[in-house]
């Protein structure tokens, strides 16, 4: 699926643009209609399971802090199958970001 996705659309668009794009899927994947079929469809295996420091996780992937700084797709990210998402700091005051271009094909 994501073959196709790359190749129909997200690959006609700038890396950023698509980025952008991709980031607002994520962010309609929160709504609670789109949340449980997201996890239905992304539910990690049960074998997959970390118990670690405690505390258990769904899955050992997860999502490093810096793809959602302003923590405003936590809901949809959490319903991807990740075991866990890192959000990262949030500031007090917004700072720029890296100049750009930021993103890039390989």
């Amino acid at each position: 699926m994501y073959r196709l996705l790359f190749r129909l659309v997200l690959s006609r668009f700038d890396p950023e643009t698509a980025h952008h794009l991709a980031f607002v899927v994520i962010r309609m994947l929160g709504w609670p209609v789109l949340r449980t079929l997201a996890r239905a469809l992304t539910r990690p295996d049960g074998s997959l399971a970390v118990r670690t420091l405690g505390l258990e996780f769904p899955s050992p992937f997860g999502l490093a802090a810096g793809f959602d700084k302003e923590a405003l797709g936590i809901p949809g990210l959490g319903a991807l199958g990740f075991g866990h998402v890192e959000v990262g700091t949030i500031t007090a005051r917004p700072q720029p970001g890296n100049p750009k271009p930021r993103l890039f094909r390989l």
